[in-house]
């Protein structure tokens, strides 16, 4: 069975820093309003990034296996917090945005729906405690 080790280490006030088995640090605070200083990631926004970039790379891999390559590929993830404690995010929207002038649509679908429902564990993780929303836009660049 696969493992990760991470090691947070809290440095002063409300910031930590945080290793991964990538080698690279990152740091967390807490915002103003909170008592940090809004000099690093939010905990629960890193999860948000998480799930954006676990389904980001298969999609990236995915399209590239297809000969479907994009010009230009975002992924904005919109979510609500409960409102009692612990606030956790029980609604999430994904919104795959993909540019290029000679789009694939039903590659850059199936792409997408494999990483949700086959690949991506964040995604699987985040459907454990939230409703998840899907929705893909294709933007037509225009050839000059």
């Amino acid at each position: 069975m696969a493992k990760n080790v991470v090691t947070t280490v809290w440095k002063e006030n409300m910031q930590f820093e945080s290793d991964n088995p990538s080698g690279h640090n990152l740091f967390m605070d807490a915002g103003e309003e909170s008592g940090g200083k809004g000099e690093g990631f939010r905990p629960k926004a890193l999860m948000l990034s998480s799930l954006a970039g676990c389904s980001g790379l298969d999609v990236v891999s995915l399209l590239k296996k297809m000969h479907a390559e994009v010009a230009d590929f975002k992924i904005e993830v919109t979510a609500e917090l409960t409102e009692e404690h612990p606030k956790f995010y029980n609604k999430v929207k994904v919104d795959y945005h993909f540019t290029d002038s000679e789009l694939q649509p039903k590659k850059i679908q199936k792409a997408v729906n494999l990483s949700v429902t086959k690949y991506c564990g964040v995604m699987e993780m985040f459907r454990q405690f939230a409703e998840v929303e899907i929705e893909i836009h294709l933007h037509n660049l225009e050839n000059n």
